[in-house]
């Protein structure tokens, strides 16, 4: 499916400096994931319901407009939770590969997405409220370029305000979802820090993203 390989590190470090990383970020075991804790099911086929009232219309895989191999460690708080996880992932114009590993090192969520759609596997231990249609909305709310965010949400009355370093999406004049950056250098924000927070279900990510590829 092309994945990442877990051979993978996250950084130019050893295994066990990530592993111990791993092991600081650790809030428990994997509960939960952000928004797919909360986000409830129903939307119809290439939508995503990403706050009440707001759904994200998925744009082609193909509009991101890059290729990319990227590593990251995930934090995600909801409440008095919090729970932690890596994720690789593997892009390019024909294809989105996501793969989520606990802090165990077992795979969690698997998401391919091609031009067919998309196609996701979760470990039958991982809680059913989990929803990988949400973590890729997130992500695309992330990392897609802004024009492309702003059309997918515009058909449900979303607004996107961007500018460098954040994001902010708007329903009916309220922020509903906003995201920081703090890029190691430059302005990618595949390459340093990013935190997501959605304010209508109350939850956060904080994300460490570190291109590896191509």
């Amino acid at each position: 499916m092309g994945l990442v390989s877990l051979a993978h590190p996250w950084t130019e470090g050893t295994g066990v400096r990530r592993r111990e990383m791993m092991r600081r970020m650790a809030g428990g075991t994997l509960l939960a994931l952000g928004g797919c804790a909360i986000a409830p099911p129903g939307a119809p086929p290439g939508e995503i319901i990403v706050a009440p009232g707001l759904s994200l219309v998925m744009p082609t895989v193909a509009s991101l407009n890059r290729r990319i191999e990227v590593s990251q460690l995930v934090v995600a708080r909801y409440g008095a939770q919090t729970v932690s996880f890596e994720g690789r992932i593997s892009a390019g114009p024909d294809h989105f590969d996501l793969l989520c590993i606990d802090l165990l090192g077992r795979e969690a969520v698997r998401i391919h997405w091609t031009g067919a759609g998309i196609v996701s596997h979760q470990a039958t231990w991982v809680p059913e409220q989990l929803r990988p249609e949400n973590m890729l909305a997130d992500i695309v709310m992330l990392y897609w370029p802004a024009a492309t965010v702003a059309r997918a949400l515009a058909a449900f009355g979303g607004v996107l305000a961007a500018e460098p370093g954040r994001r902010s999406v708007r329903l009916h004049d309220e922020e509903v979802i906003r995201a920081d950056y703090q890029p190691l250098a430059g302005v990618d924000p595949w390459n340093g820090n990013a935190k997501l927070h959605n304010l209508a279900w109350n939850y956060e990510l904080d994300i460490q993203s570190r291109v590896i590829g191509p």
